[in-house]
């Protein structure tokens, strides 16, 4: 029996995600904190967790300054992005490189997705964006910004210019924009969250994943409460364990160790990024977010000359020519990265 006969034609071309577990001394490849919380918490297990996770969204709604309905919360960024395609489905646009999951979830979902190269700069183009807009007339629009893998955030008028093309009156065909701030914390820009009121196609994704609970697999969604209502109607019942709900909220209360590991993060990437520079046949990119994306001569050689050595870090060469990305470390870790970068160069 071919069972390769009976899956859909688009999940039969579909290309999936490979989180793999590469044995290495030192892991930077996944953008995760070097950081994390003592995870050590004492649940009912006999019982279903919240529902609604209303006191982490109680919480996470205060510290943001908006109503704990305009909040919901899934198992990371991934499922938000799966409700968010299933309920409006596509097409679904975005500029690449990008997150890989906006186009996987996409296709898994049989939605139609819409690919626009960035510029020069790693910035939106916005011309071909805008002019894609129109043509295609996309339900869901992702930008994220910190983008993931260039590190730097999109200019904020070119942002703007995509929300209001997609929500100006004069469009018969509106488009949700969600800007994807999953690396926020560490660019020190609040530009979007205070837009929520004023722009009702705008939704607002974060994760606690790159601040230290990556383990929990908990994100969010901030967003007018009609389009928080529909998403809700595809949300699984106790989408977020109990376990994760109270580890998240002791986590956030705890502000002082959070600002603490985010402003260590912050100060060894500038570090970090300084070290590169100096170093001879790298060029390091200026980033927003906890990680660096570089460019080298032989990338693929480089990659595997550090894992042989014992530091993991992405290779990303297939997706920008002779790039490779590192995650800001501790500052142990970071020195032992430079060292033997320069060794293998």
């Amino acid at each position: 029996m071919d069972i390769r006969k009976l899956v859909k034609p688009n999940i039969r071309s579909l290309r999936a995600y490979h989180a793999k577990e590469i044995p290495c001394m030192v892991k930077l490849d996944a953008n995760e904190s070097p950081y994390g919380f003592r995870a050590l918490k004492s649940v009912e297990t006999n019982r279903y967790p919240d529902p609604q996770s209303k006191s982490l969204r109680e919480l996470i709604a205060k510290d943001s300054k908006v109503k704990p309905e305009n909040i919901l919360c899934g198992n990371g960024s991934d499922e938000l992005i799966y409700y968010l395609v299933t309920t409006f489905g596509g097409p679904v646009l975005y500029p690449v490189p990008t997150f890989s999951m906006y186009g996987i979830i996409s296709q898994a979902l049989n939605q139609k997705k819409i690919e626009i190269p960035l510029d020069g700069n790693f910035d939106l183009d916005i011309e071909k964006m805008l002019q894609s807009i129109n043509r295609y007339r996309p339900k869901l629009i992702f930008l994220s910004s910190p983008n993931n893998p260039t590190g730097n955030r999109f200019s904020t008028d070119r942002i703007l210019e995509v929300i209001r093309s997609s929500s100006s009156p004069v469009t018969s065909h509106p488009s949700l924009v969600v800007v994807d701030e999953a690396y926020q914390p560490f660019s020190g820009k609040n530009e979007f969250l205070p837009l929520l009121g004023k722009f009702k196609n705008l939704v607002i994704m974060r994760t606690l994943s790159k601040i230290g609970l990556a383990a929990l697999r908990l994100g969010y969604l901030t967003a007018n409460n009609e389009i928080i209502g529909h998403v809700n109607r595809v949300r699984l019942p106790f989408n977020v364990n109990s376990l994760s709900q109270a580890v998240a909220i002791d986590a956030l209360k705890n502000k002082k160790q959070l600002r603490s590991n985010i402003a260590s993060v912050i100060s060894e990437r500038k570090r970090l990024f300084n070290a590169m520079k100096k170093i001879g046949a790298v060029t390091p990119y200026p980033s927003d977010a906890n990680f660096i994306l570089f460019k080298v001569m032989q990338a693929d050689s480089i990659y595997s000359s550090l894992l042989k050595k014992g530091i993991l870090v992405r290779n990303l060469s297939e997706v920008i020519d002779g790039c490779l990305r590192v995650t800001v470390g501790t500052p142990g870790e970071n020195n032992l990265f430079l060292k033997t970068l320069k060794q293998v160069l």
